[in-house]
């Protein structure tokens, strides 16, 4: 189903600014009676995917043949969300236009066989053999915040509250007015003082010529990373940039599969990459890049699509209290960016973006069906026999 959700707020990047968000959301219901639920976020400017495109590949793909294996236990269900794979429709050469679409179906299995075995999400970390060198539970992680292009007076009061709240970690919309945004980092930078890790998020803005000088004018203010300085097209470039300036440069837009992984590792584009469930194909992919990166000596964050539900957060949640070492943790903020909800539970961070590990099985969360039915644009439902 594609499910529109209300932003309390407008968003603002250098790609893209929405009031609203179209998720796609998937109910998967086993034979037994058990459901689950699973979200993907398709952004046609990150992957190329639209919710009208992931409800065509669900109609194209031969679900019986694919999803209609009996599974007795995790491996079975692991192995059968490993081989799904969805119609693209077009050429894939990336193979990330069905991510949102598989990162969807992927999680409404995995959170309903979680609830059927009475495991959580999480435990499937440790399944996963790619990932045995950075599973590392924990009982709870802090989140990062964002401060997005704006006003002075809102940017001021952003970064106040960003102190008084007790966020250690904060990312900077900059690129939509750039010869601003070294004047914008120093005021933040005053205002967030000198303990708070600031990093920056391009979102491709920057032409290959101009990312050098651009992040240097920012590296007096300390930012400790610049996230997707420049287009996909020109990510190649980043190899050069990379040894022109000082600040870590961290893929986003360029990162949504292992190909695109391998080929940042190979070309020494990157030291960081933002793994983004719904971006990266779902809960496993992600786990994968996750390792890839860490086998590699990068670094990695968590992200998150502005918009995700609680379904996505708890997902996230799920992996951010698993994998060790990673440098940001984006998500969970849908109590504060969302207009709607369709979860029963809160599990949005709390003060200083603090958030405990969720232990329910599956997901560990309750879909409000009620008040998704309110909210739902389109809807078709696919037996598998």
């Amino acid at each position: 189903m594609i499910v529109r959700l209300r932003l309390k707020k407008e968003f603002k990047h250098a790609s893209f600014s929405r009031s609203y968000t179209d998720n796609f959301i998937v109910r998967c219901e086993l034979a037994d009676g058990t459901i689950g639920w699973g979200e993907g976020i398709p952004r046609e400017y990150v992957t190329g995917e639209s919710p009208e495109g992931a409800m065509e590949q669900i109609a194209a793909t031969n679900l019986s043949k694919q999803l209609g294996a009996d599974c007795s236990d995790w491996e079975d269900v692991l192995q059968t969300c490993r081989n799904y794979q969805p119609d693209a429709g077009k050429p894939n050469p990336r193979r990330c236009l069905t991510n949102a679409h598989r990162c969807a179906v992927e999680l409404s299995i995995l959170d309903a066989y979680g609830r059927l075995f009475q495991s959580p999400l999480s435990d499937v970390a440790k399944m996963v053999p790619k990932t045995s060198d950075i599973y590392r539970p924990v009982e709870r992680v802090q989140y990062s915040s964002a401060i997005s292009s704006g006003k002075p007076r809102k940017e001021v009061l952003s970064s106040l509250a960003m102190r008084i709240y007790g966020f250690r970690h904060c990312k900077v919309k900059v690129a939509m007015t750039p010869d601003r945004d070294p004047e914008r980092l120093g005021r933040m930078r005053r205002y967030v003082g000198s303990r708070m890790d600031l990093r920056v998020d391009a979102n491709e803005a920057w032409q290959p010529e101009e990312t050098a000088k651009r992040i240097e004018a920012l590296e007096p203010y300390g930012i400790t990373s610049a996230e997707q300085p420049v287009s996909h097209h020109n990510v190649a470039t980043l190899s050069e940039v990379r040894r022109n300036v000082q600040t870590p440069i961290m893929l986003d837009e360029s990162l949504t599969s292992e190909f695109d992984a391998e080929r940042a590792i190979e070309d020494e584009t990157c030291d960081l990459f933002n793994i983004r469930l719904s971006k990266c194909g779902g809960f496993l992919s992600s786990l994968n890049l996750a390792a890839m990166a860490h086998h590699a000596g990068l670094g990695y964050q968590l992200g998150c699509h502005p918009g995700e539900s609680g379904i996505l957060s708890a997902a996230g949640r799920h992996f951010a209290t698993s994998i060790k070492n990673i440098r940001y943790r984006e998500g969970s903020a849908d109590g504060h960016l969302l207009k709607d909800f369709i979860i029963n539970e809160s599990i949005t961070f709390g003060r200083g973006g603090w958030a405990p590990a969720i232990s329910a099985p599956g997901l560990g969360i309750t879909v409000d069906e009620s008040s998704l039915a309110r909210l739902v644009l389109q809807s078709r439902s696919y037996p598998i026999t």
